[in-house]
């Protein structure tokens, strides 16, 4: 089976994510709200260069179209070898398994080469889209976090999923 998908680090030379994104903004909203300029794009850049964060752009393995954007942050070592995991795709890919499949190869690699024990991904309660796709890679529910993150101007209540190396499914 020839894989659909492929996740590379992002690079500088993914600013076809600005358009991306900037098309998508309303799709992303009230879930997510990245970078829809090229000043957000070199922040968010800049920012995933520092060794507590990673970040994966997954393309079409055919044309190289974007499909969405995955990020493992704030990446503890230690003791504790965790991060926590954000993604977002786009509405023109929706529906596919595209996502699914980009979010498990990402999985991959923060269990192989970043070598994480722990992911949380912390989603929105009405985002079930999102819920969903964790709960079919094998994340279960650790709680709820009222007005977790603040996201388009407005703090946000988050539940908390989790998934440990080793139950990754699919």
């Amino acid at each position: 089976m020839v894989a659909r998908v492929k996740v590379a680090p992002v690079t500088l030379d993914d600013g076809d994510l600005v358009r991306r994104n900037a098309a998508n903004r309303n799709y992303h909203a009230p879930w997510s709200a990245p970078f829809v300029d090229s000043d957000g794009f070199a922040a968010f850049h800049a920012a995933m260069q520092a060794p507590e964060n990673c970040a994966l752009v997954a393309r079409h393995s055919a044309d190289g179209s974007a499909i969405g954007v995955i990020s493992f942050t704030r990446i503890a070592r230690g003791n504790f070898l965790s991060a926590y995991c954000g993604y977002y795709g786009y509405a023109e890919t929706a529906g596919q398994g595209l996502m699914r499949e980009a979010l498990a190869l990402a999985l991959g690699h923060a269990f192989g080469p970043l070598a994480l024990h722990r992911v949380e991904a912390n989603i929105q309660p009405g985002n079930m889209r999102s819920i969903r796709l964790v709960s079919s890679l094998g994340f279960r529910r650790e709680g709820f976090s009222p007005a977790y993150l603040r996201i388009g101007g407005e703090w946000r209540d988050h539940e908390r999923w989790a998934l440990l190396t080793g139950e990754l499914r699919g």
